[in-house]
């Protein structure tokens, strides 16, 4: 990316569906060259078939819990891009969702644990590697928080866990880039309509024990937010963005 803003190279982690397929699909719209992680080919390869040049798109499976694999989905970003000024740090989980506290097991903590926040830090680590030694130096990490990474859900401490310690990766990142012209901020994001949201809309336990049907937004409003965090010049940083649909129970909520 030149240092006046514009599109470049990036890496959407989780793009296989819901928010990193719509993040993919319009940053590819605006102009990047995109990297699509994931852990599955063929939903890589159904969010490239709608960019614009859709054989211009890199589909690299990735499983981001894996050291080996993370470098490997940058080495490939590099080989055909020449360089990276993005990534989207976007891959999770919600497995243990819904379940009491008392009864979630430890082999589902480790596994949320192992993808929501060791796999953050890990392609955050690659990303940054890569940003310090590439010539312009630099570039942009924007990681993929949540709503829960302020206030939890009933029955969801695994997930709200790591998505305040993301907060906390976020902060790091950027006080550690800050000499290589390494920019970092976080989205938190509440009811986008994606297939993990789907709940949403038929109902959700609430924090007084109601069942209660929440409103949702389009995903394409989250990639819009997403698209303009990314075309900042590295002189200027959003650090911290809550997009959500405007009457979720969030604000006024316990």
């Amino acid at each position: 990316m030149n240092t006046a803003g514009g599109a470049g190279v990036a890496v959407v982690t989780g793009a296989g569906s819901g928010i990193g397929r719509s993040v993919a699909r319009a940053l590819a719209a605006a102009g990047w060259s995109v990297a699509l992680a994931g852990r599955r080919a063929e939903p890589l390869a159904e969010t490239a078939a709608a960019f614009p040049s859709p054989g211009e798109a890199l589909c690299v499976p990735t499983d981001v819990t894996d050291p080996r694999q993370v470098t490997a989905l940058f080495e490939a970003a590099r080989d055909r891009f020449g360089r990276v000024d993005l990534l989207f740090n976007n891959a999770g989980t919600f497995a243990g969702g819904g379940v009491p506290v008392e009864d979630l097991d430890p082999e589902t903590w480790r596994s949320v644990v192992d993808v929501n926040l060791t796999g953050a830090f890990l392609c955050a680590q690659a990303a940054f590697r890569t940003m310090k030694e590439q010539s312009p130096q630099g570039g942009r990490i924007i990681n993929n928080g949540s709503i829960s990474a302020h206030v939890p859900r009933p029955h969801s401490i695994a997930y709200t866990a790591t998505k305040h310690a993301m907060t906390g990766l976020t902060k790091s990142l950027s006080l550690d880039g800050r000499p290589y012209r390494i920019a970092c901020g976080q989205l938190d994001i509440g009811n986008a309509a994606t297939e993990m949201t789907a709940r949403m809309q038929t109902g959700i336990l609430q924090a007084n024990g109601e069942v209660a049907v929440e409103p949702v937004m389009d995903a394409a409003d989250v990639a819009a937010t997403v698209v303009h965090m990314a075309g900042l010049p590295l002189e200027a940083n959003v650090q911290f963005a809550t997009v959500m649909a405007t009457a979720m129970p969030y604000i006024g909520r316990g």
